[in-house]
């Protein structure tokens, strides 16, 4: 499936994850929607809208850029309809924005617990309701959603209850919806690595540097995604996908070269 002029929005793309995978779909021609908060660059996380939108016209696409903070749905709504009025429609939504803190129950404060819920559930969840009339109307329409596997396993549960119920919330959306689209041919999935990632959040949250050279690159997501973004709607739908098991599928075992330091142990990622 080509993605020459197709509309992607994607919600957190001005750095990291979000937007290594609007890079690697400009590169086959993609209109990008950058729909991130970020207009001052922070030192410590990098990236504006503006940056990624300068990055994703070098790389091949075209951009747009809308500060947006999913938490408010007029600033959802607004977004959409400038993506709709400059690119005429949206063919593929990308739920990547994110607020995570690992804390338990005694240490993790009412405005935090609401902020990865107003972000992660009720943000992802609005960004699909106001995209969703255009995506019927989509080429291969397709909503793909950063969040793991359902794991019930206390392991996960228990040290950060808060995060994890949220990160679940998205991926039980991201198989609804599945369901919920099916006559309307717009696929649903959800994407997770099955190592930790190198990212801000991994460097300055997580784990540091230590973390960061036990984990891959960007771009080990950004090809997955690509992987997953290229089959038709109503063959590829209500799965929530690790990277590893999409390159599996295209016969390609040795991901190698997305290790940070190469040849390095990695370190297995959150719920997997």
């Amino acid at each position: 499936m080509s993605f020459l002029n197709k509309t992607v929005f994607i919600t957190g793309a001005s750095r990291g994850i979000g937007k290594a995978i609007a890079l690697r779909l400009a590169k086959e021609g993609a209109n990008i929607v950058i729909a991130a908060k970020s207009t001052e660059e922070n030192p410590k996380l990098g990236g504006t809208i503006f940056s990624a939108a300068q990055e994703i016209e070098a790389a091949g696409g075209k951009a747009l850029a809308v500060q947006t903070d999913i938490r408010f749905e007029e600033q959802i709504q607004s977004a959409v309809q400038q993506a709709v009025e400059k690119f005429g429609g949206i063919d593929i939504v990308i739920n990547n924005a994110s607020a995570i803190q690992l804390t338990g129950t005694e240490q993790t404060e009412a405005k935090r617990f609401d902020l990865m819920h107003s972000i992660n559930v009720r943000g992802t969840f609005l960004v699909v309701k106001n995209c969703a009339p255009y995506l019927k109307k989509g080429n291969n329409a397709h909503i793909l959603t950063l969040s793991p596997p359902v794991n019930l396993d206390p392991k996960w549960l228990g040290p950060h209850v808060a995060y994890t119920i949220t990160k679940y919330s998205m991926s039980m959306m991201a198989i609804a919806w599945a369901k919920e689209f099916a006559k309307d041919k717009i696929a649903s999935n959800a994407l997770w690595p099955r190592t930790t990632i190198d990212t801000a959040a991994v460097r300055n949250l997580l784990g540091g540097e230590a973390l960061a050279n036990m984990s891959r690159t960007v771009d080990v997501l950004a090809d997955a995604a690509y992987f997953i973004l290229s089959k038709p709607s109503e063959e590829c739908t209500g799965n929530t996908f690790i990277d590893e098991e999409v390159f599996a599928k295209e016969g390609i075992t040795d991901l190698s070269k997305y290790s940070v330091v190469h040849g390095a142990k990695l370190y297995q990622d959150l719920f997997v």
